[in-house]
């Protein structure tokens, strides 16, 4: 991974399945997700059986997914502090707008010296908040073609 990525920072590495995992994740992939399975299983090296939490279980089906889908995936704690140039990269824009947000008090961020971090967990809020207007507003727009008879 280059420099500036998130996962470097933050001493985590994204995972990539080799091509030849891809049959084992994706059955893996359907047992997670079927809601009818009673509980998950560990099984050890000595054959000891550990049931899975729930919360555990949900983070396992939503990693393996992504890796059903071929994604690289990596875990961030919602709490690990981000540059303004990793915030940048996750939302994919520059980091000159993403001061902008900052300073006008979209994304909250706080001050390490002189260098602002942001929170990863604030972070992943203004990305959901931002695709929900988009959606709101993509139906609007829908909306209002229709009544106009431009749509459908």
């Amino acid at each position: 991974m280059r420099r500036g990525d998130i996962m470097v920072a933050l001493d985590r590495d994204a995972v990539l399945a080799p091509d030849e995992e891809t049959p084992a994740i994706r059955e893996l992939d359907t047992l997670l997700a079927d809601p009818d399975q009673p509980e998950t299983v560990v099984v050890g090296p000595a054959g000891k059986r550990v049931r899975l939490p729930e919360s555990v279980r949900k983070l396992l089906a939503r990693a393996v997914h992504e890796l059903a889908r071929g994604n690289a995936v990596s875990i961030v704690p919602t709490q690990a502090e981000l540059t303004t140039q990793q915030a940048a990269e996750l939302l994919n824009v520059s980091r000159p707008f993403l001061i902008k947000l900052l300073e006008a008090g979209e994304i909250p961020c706080h001050y390490v010296g002189s260098h602002r971090r942001v929170r990863f967990g604030d972070l992943m809020a203004y990305r959901q908040r931002r695709s929900q207007s988009r959606r709101q507003a993509l139906m609007e727009m829908a909306r209002e073609a229709q009544e106009m008879g431009l749509y459908g």
